[in-house]
């Protein structure tokens, strides 16, 4: 019998015990367990009866200072449900604040793990697994705690690290102020981020509505690796599209200044000072090794505008130093080693503009460079949207890691077999979150090779 083959039939007879515990009502006999760590991070475990002593450890996603912060053990409903209904205990804590918390996340989940051990002993495995912010939690995790875990899942991840990914943020608002703003925002040592979204909103749709703003835009987005593509209940505009990519691409700007002031406000509150930096960077260079080069330079002569003399503007404008006790902070918390001693999977979707696709080559780039890469492998979602899985492709790239645990060897990861993997799960589990309602969405992995990310910041090349 073929390692695929096997695949199948453990992810089907996975589904059966799913429909069997519905039908019989089993899924709900379970204990949930809440309570609070000693620095104020709340945590939710939830271990089903029957157990099968496998622990999924979710790390959720970046909370805005002052919106709600519950403790989260799962993304949704639909991927706890067949969770626990085929035998798996749920964990995850608040973390201790929001905002960029990956100092007290790391922590938090590793003392959450403690709470489930002390409660229920050891797991069989742990696999860590989370999103966006929380997926660069899930990799730390492994990489400062490797005996704690057994594989880790991170999905739509900062797997560029979190100098990285800051970095690539402030280019975009480098380029953004110099050409467009005419200086007048503070781009980094914040002191009035509601002052500066106001003119950076304003200033954003005004350069929205002429040739020659659009053209600036897309070559600010080209620096950040927004992608072209923002709706994911619509389809991929074409290659050379140049108009509609722009025009996401827009949106993609328009959902990012938030993060772009008041998150970096938050940011160097808790770094101690300016963590990002642009010194020795090329624009020209950071340019072309972006996947919307070609686009830029289509819009620039649409315009009949000079790139030639936009890229010399960049360069000849001052550049912005890290404080270093802030830059060591956010390498703390975390760069990439690469060192791997357990299977890692991961996962992103394609049209990402908020951590972008390339992250994921970062990752791949610093593990290879660590000699360990037999041990990751990534998968992506041709979709657009930030974390815009359904639980039926989150499902079946678990299953997946498990195969892997189980045989040691990665089997099951060709594209047609995850998709026919995923669509066996059914329609219930193949729909998206879309502002709020789910909506249909067939399983859409491919084979996405992405550019380099441009802003690498890693255990090797910093």
């Amino acid at each position: 019998m073929s390692m695929s083959t096997i695949a199948t039939l453990t992810r089907l007879s996975a589904l059966a015990a799913v429909l069997i515990a519905l039908l019989c009502g089993t899924a709900a006999a379970q204990q949930t367990i809440t309570g609070t760590l000693p620095d104020g991070a709340t945590y939710l475990i939830e271990v089903p009866a029957p157990w099968n002593g496998a622990l999924l450890l979710y790390s959720h996603g970046y909370v805005a200072p002052g919106a709600p912060n519950p403790a989260l053990d799962v993304s949704d409903p639909y991927t706890r449900g067949y969770m626990m209904a085929v035998g798996y205990a749920l964990a995850g804590s608040s973390y201790a604040s929001t905002g960029w918390a990956v100092h007290e996340a790391i922590p938090d989940q590793i003392s959450t793990l403690d709470v489930f051990e002390s409660m229920f002993g050891t797991p069989l495995r742990t696999i860590a697994w989370g999103h966006s912010m929380g997926g660069e939690v899930t990799a730390a995790l492994v990489q400062q705690y490797p005996d704690r875990f057994a594989a880790a899942q991170p999905m739509c991840g900062v797997l560029g690290g979190s100098v990285g990914h800051w970095n690539q943020g402030l280019d975009a608002v480098f380029a953004f102020n110099t050409l467009l703003a005419g200086g007048s925002l503070e781009m980094v040592h914040i002191t009035n981020p509601a002052q500066d979204y106001g003119i950076a909103s304003a200033v954003l749709a005004a350069a929205q509505a002429t040739p020659q703003g659009q053209a600036r835009l897309a070559l600010v987005a080209a620096l950040e690796d927004l992608p072209g593509w923002y709706d994911p209940t619509t389809a991929e505009p074409a290659s050379t599209d140049y108009a509609t990519q722009e025009a996401n691409q827009y949106l993609w700007l328009q959902n990012g200044l938030p993060s772009s002031f008041f998150g970096r406000a938050e940011l160097e509150f808790r770094s101690g000072g300016n963590p990002s930096f642009n010194t020795g960077v090329g624009y020209e260079r950071q340019l072309a090794h972006s996947a919307s080069y070609a686009e830029v330079q289509a819009l620039y002569a649409a315009a009949g505008l000079s790139l030639k003399a936009d890229l010399a503007a960049l360069k000849s404008a001052p550049r912005i130093a890290a404080d270093p006790s802030a830059l060591t902070y956010l390498s703390d918390n975390v760069a990439f080693d690469g060192q791997l001693t357990v299977p890692v999977l991961s996962l992103h979707t394609t049209g990402d503009g908020v951590v972008s696709v390339e992250q994921e080559r970062a990752y791949a780039k610093v593990v290879h460079e660590a000699n360990d890469s037999r041990l990751l492998r990534d998968r992506f979602i041709h979709r657009a949207g930030h974390c815009e899985f359904s639980p039926a492709e989150m499902i079946t790239a678990e299953q997946t890691l498990e195969l892997r645990l189980a045989t040691g060897k990665w089997e099951g990861l060709g594209i047609s077999l995850l998709n026919e993997e995923a669509g066996a799960l059914g329609p219930e589990f193949n729909v998206i979150d879309v502002g709020g309602n789910p909506y249909p969405a067939a399983p859409a992995f491919m084979g996405e090779q992405p550019l380099q990310f441009l802003r690498i910041y890693d255990a090797f090349t910093q």
